[in-house]
């Protein structure tokens, strides 16, 4: 485990996913970040490469090939190599193996950091294709899960979840096969932003906003005041989720580069939904923020 702190925050980020494991607000006196509890789950921030989400039947398909893929791909569960450690960052990296080219035929070059910066996190991921011909297919997501509620005498019903627009619309996950039933969405109609957060929100699983409709998410205690925010503009997809049970303490904020096959699909990769694509040697930067008030 590494931490990196300033008077404001400490935060604590694992080898092991280079999954953010901390977020510790000094002002306030309390831990800002679920804290894995496994009768209700049992990660805190895993980053979802190079899939996010499942494939129809737990399979894809690529140059003809059919490879077998565990849900939200394999990252999240291996261990990074710990690149820099600065004051106010720390940069794990992941590159293919033997292991990951088995189920994953791509050359790969995954860096995360974390840079605190006041109460604010930043997560920054750089993907690149290190090949010199070969293409890379990829995506990628953030899952991470913040204290809900925040109080141990207050309820997780009782908090709500800002947005920055009163007229969204989602579409869930069907849970027999695990593909996105994209045909029928649903209409959420707010008032000033807020969505009231209830013991039944998830019965359905995550609520996935596509179309880039998320830019800037808030956590806000019972008389609407925010305490985190995340700042995900670019991202074309967006997860709000947890355990349906009202015991599950924590709700995730998860923008997302990629999501679950739409109901139906057998294409191959490349014309997975919003698949990302680059060309040999060719890096891209990707990044969210996550502050703490």
């Amino acid at each position: 485990m590494e931490y990196i702190e300033n008077d404001r925050l400490k935060i604590a980020v694992s080898s092991h996913g280079a999954e953010l494991s901390s977020i510790y607000d000094k002002t306030n006196d309390r831990e800002m970040l679920w804290q894995a509890d496994p009768n209700y789950w049992d990660r805190h921030a895993p980053v979802l490469f190079p899939f996010v989400g499942n494939c129809n039947r737990g399979v894809y398909r690529y140059k003809g090939k059919e490879y077998s893929m565990t849900p939200h791909g394999f990252a999240r569960d291996k261990e990074f190599e710990l690149l820099e450690k600065t004051k106010t960052s720390v940069s794990f990296v992941l590159r293919d193996d033997d292991d990951t080219k088995k189920i994953y035929p791509f050359d790969f070059e995954l860096v995360i950091t974390h840079v605190l910066t006041d109460n604010k996190i930043s997560v920054i991921w750089d993907i690149k294709n290190p090949s010199r011909s070969e293409d890379l297919y990829y995506s990628i997501g953030g899952h991470p899960a913040f204290s809900c509620p925040l109080g141990d005498n207050e309820s997780r019903n009782d908090y709500k979840v800002k947005f920055e627009k009163n007229d969204l619309e989602y579409v869930l996950i069907l849970q027999e096969t695990r593909e996105v039933d994209y045909q029928n969405p649903n209409k959420l109609s707010l008032t000033d932003g807020y969505l009231q957060i209830t013991d039944d929100l998830f019965q359905k699983d995550a609520l996935i906003f596509d179309n880039s409709q998320v830019k800037e998410i808030s956590l806000c205690t019972p008389d609407g005041k925010e305490y985190v925010t995340m700042h995900c503009e670019g991202f074309p997809s967006f997860g709000l989720w947890s355990k349906p049970s009202k015991d599950a303490r924590y709700v995730c904020l998860e923008p997302w580069i990629g999501r679950c096959d739409n109901k139906g699909f057998e294409g191959e990769l490349p014309e997975k939904y919003c698949v990302q694509h680059l060309a040999p040697n060719e890096v891209k930067r990707e990044q969210y923020e996550i502050v703490i008030h």
